[in-house]
């Protein structure tokens, strides 16, 4: 049965997921499974593998999904003895389960696949991100325009929310042509837990976008964490060095920095 988790491990990276990884680790006296059995347990409860069943395995379940609140590997430890005393078994042994959390990898989604937008995901590509990649053009949206792309997604910008997971692991720069883009998609964006969000504009530009986006309804306190003009002020000229200025934002926010020279601390 592990071999079903270890196919699972490898199917988490290549769509992006996350699950908690449960693994016996130590067993005494009667058990309903042995040393090394695993089970993977996704966020909607749902598992591959098992760790024995019944009422233990629904609280290794419940401990889980703790562990990827938490974030934190733990040890989950149960006797199998007397249900009368809260046991979850009467199998009469002992087992302790090694819970850690298997997250996905920094995802970054970038919406628009011109100059710019194009370097962001060869940029963000070697620096280890999962790059989606969206334009409404399938010129600009296929591996021949931009090979570094994990994934593309070809469709308008409203419909990009129903086409992919977001979590608080996913980034997204957008790094569109016009404004009405912008307008568009951000309020679906804003529907969705995001570790970073930055559109390119000047001041100009993004005070226009604002005053559309809230004649649209998007409340002001939504509109506030957005970074725009996206980027970190490094005089960037060329597409390579604005989306340098980019990712060096994308990974401050993302790790809490401050963004001023390491100088300064001295």
């Amino acid at each position: 049965m592990n071999e079903e988790v270890y196919q699972a491990l490898v199917d988490l990276k290549e769509h992006g997921r996350t699950a908690a990884l449960c693994t016996v680790v130590k067993t005494r006296g009667s058990t309903p499974r042995k040393e090394g059995s695993k089970m993977l347990v996704y966020p909607d409860r749902s598992i591959v593998g098992s760790v024995g069943g019944g009422e233990m395995e629904s609280r290794v379940i419940d401990g889980a999904l703790d562990v990827l609140e938490s974030g934190t590997p733990e040890i989950l430890c149960y006797d199998l003895i007397d249900p009368k005393k809260d046991d979850p078994g009467v199998c009469g042994g002992t087992l302790e389960v090694f819970v850690e959390p298997i997250f996905s990898p920094l995802t970054l989604l970038v919406i628009g696949g011109g100059h710019v937008g194009r370097e962001v995901a060869r940029l963000a590509d070697w620096l280890g991100y999962r790059v989606i990649l969206n334009d409404d053009r399938e010129e600009f949206c296929r591996p021949e325009a931009v090979p570094e792309a994990h994934q593309y997604i070809c469709c308008e910008i409203e419909d990009l929310p129903s086409r992919m997971t977001f979590d608080g692991r996913t980034a997204v720069v957008m790094a569109t042509r016009n404004m009405g883009i912008d307008t568009r998609g951000i309020p679906g964006l804003l529907e969705h837990p995001l570790s970073y969000l930055g559109v390119i504009s000047s001041q100009r530009r993004w005070r226009l976008t604002e005053e559309k986006l809230l004649e649209a309804g998007v409340s002001q306190s939504q509109l506030d964490p957005i970074h725009a003009p996206i980027g970190l002020d490094i005089s960037a000229e060329t597409p390579e060095e604005i989306a340098l200025s980019i990712l060096a934002e994308v990974v401050m926010v993302q790790r809490g920095g401050k963004g001023v020279p390491l100088s300064n601390y001295n």
